[in-house]
């Protein structure tokens, strides 16, 4: 692989109540732990981050794959969910739905859009086999 580009972070302080921050300066967040895991809520917390990574990452991988096939993706956005919890072996495990809304496309053409999106995002190839990943699809303008 040839690497074009690498993100630098540091977290410091007490990890989820701690503080996130990039090498340029363009991120410097307040880590907290979310209120559900018995913690403060008032900072953001990796899964936050991860679900915006994922979003943004998907969503240019959809409209890579649809300028390939001159599908219309106009008003088209991705939502993503990243749920928490524990595995049962004392580890954490995630899970993670997708919402991709493509209005100006039949839902079989949505559907293999997203599909393809799913096999060239830097995202899914990383997790793929490890985090259970749910892909849902509509037509309703975001």
């Amino acid at each position: 692989m040839n690497i074009v580009y690498t993100a630098d972070a540091l977290a410091t302080g007490e990890g989820r109540n701690g503080r996130a921050t990039t090498s340029d300066g363009r991120l410097d967040l307040q880590m907290a732990v979310p209120r559900e895991m018995g913690g403060s809520g008032d900072g953001t917390n990796p899964e936050q981050l991860f679900a915006a990574g994922y979003a943004a990452c998907f969503h240019s991988a959809l409209q890579s794959v649809a300028r390939a096939t001159k599908a219309d993706v106009r008003d088209s956005a991705v939502g993503a969910q990243v749920g928490i919890g524990p595995t049962g072996d004392g580890a954490f495990g995630l899970e993670i739905t997708l919402e991709v809304t493509l209005p100006h496309l039949s839902r079989e053409e949505a559907q293999a859009l997203t599909e393809q999106a799913h096999q060239v995002c830097p995202y899914s190839n990383a997790i793929r086999g490890n985090v259970e990943v749910t892909l849902t699809v509509t037509e309703e303008a975001a």
